[in-house]
């Protein structure tokens, strides 16, 4: 899809280099900019755009009126200040910020500029998340109660700046908060390190209203790549697949849409920035998830349930 959107891309090592790829391919990607001066023009010459080490000299000399910021997540708040203060519509990769705070405040700007801010929080493109979306909806099989998550793979080299909580159950405590339709009432955590400067494994449990609840298993432990769900409803058990994007009602295989979750992540984020009416994470929401992540981390280190009110 050629999108009349132009986007500029802030960070292309790690996951940016597939922002590259489907940003180019909507037809959108104007301007790279990573402060690895071969890195940008690495990816700069493979798509035929311009590259800057700087995100100031980018600005300065590039029009466009949106950009994906996929840099190191200390580094969220301000690219997103800048940008947002240059009237820019912005999708930061996830976590959204380090800090609940630093979220905030860029939520404020945002509105203030009437700029759209989302998250790149992907898995809610993901086809199979999609059809348990489209059962809740439906109520097909009663409410939903419990939802389960593992995700365990080797430790991704490029994540320094925050542990598995941050960088992976992030991605599990969206999906349950959307999946649920609210916040949850309280955290409890347990985590620990083996090899990572930060935690490398954990197990949370979060609370929702009505003993809802979401499990979420995680760790950078294993040499095989898994990411697989579990939702119990009150008439039948949901089973899905992250990877191979795959759903199962009671052991028998349902039918999930086709194409890439970036893609429609891509294409959702271009088409509010547009003006069109597209299901993107809120900034509301995005902050949540930060703000339970560090429940997770301080629960973890106490051993104890940390309550929230996030309305």
């Amino acid at each position: 899809m050629i999108h009349s959107v132009r986007a500029a891309l802030v960070g292309v090592g790690g996951w940016g280099k597939n922002h590259a790829r489907v940003l180019h391919d909507a037809g959108a990607l104007c301007a790279i900019c990573d402060a690895d001066v071969a890195l940008a023009k690495t990816y700069g010459e493979r798509y035929g755009v311009p590259h800057y080490a700087s995100l100031d000299e980018m600005i300065s000399a590039e029009q466009f009126e949106a950009a994906v910021v996929a840099t190191p997540t200390t580094t969220h708040a301000k690219m997103g200040r800048t940008l947002i203060g240059c009237g820019k519509h912005v999708l930061l990769e996830k976590p959204f910020t380090y800090e609940p705070a630093e979220g905030k405040e860029l939520a404020a700007m945002a509105r203030r500029a009437g700029t759209v801010l989302t998250c790149g929080y992907i898995e809610r493109f993901n086809p199979a998340v999609e059809s348990i979306r489209d059962i809740v909806a439906r109520d097909r099989y009663g409410k939903l109660v419990l939802l389960e998550f593992h995700r365990e793979n080797r430790i991704p080299l490029h994540i320094k700046d925050v542990g598995i909580i941050y960088d992976t159950a992030v991605h599990d405590i969206d999906t349950a908060n959307w999946l649920f339709g609210e916040m949850p009432q309280v955290v409890f955590a347990r985590s620990g390190r083996v090899s990572h400067t930060h935690e490398d494994f954990a197990t949370i449990m979060l609370g929702y209203a009505g003993s809802r609840t979401a499990v979420i298993a995680c760790n950078w432990l294993s040499p095989g790549r898994s990411r697989m769900f579990r939702a119990a409803f009150a008439e039948a058990v949901v089973t899905g697949d992250f990877v191979e994007r795959t759903v199962r009602v009671d052991g028998e295989p349902v039918p999930t849409s086709e194409g890439e979750p970036l893609a429609g992540e891509i294409a959702a984020f271009l088409g509010a920035a547009a003006g069109g009416d597209h299901n993107v994470v809120t900034p509301h929401e995005a902050v949540c998830v930060t703000e339970i992540a560090k429940a997770a981390l301080l629960s973890g280190r106490r051993g104890v349930p940390v309550y929230l009110d996030l309305r």
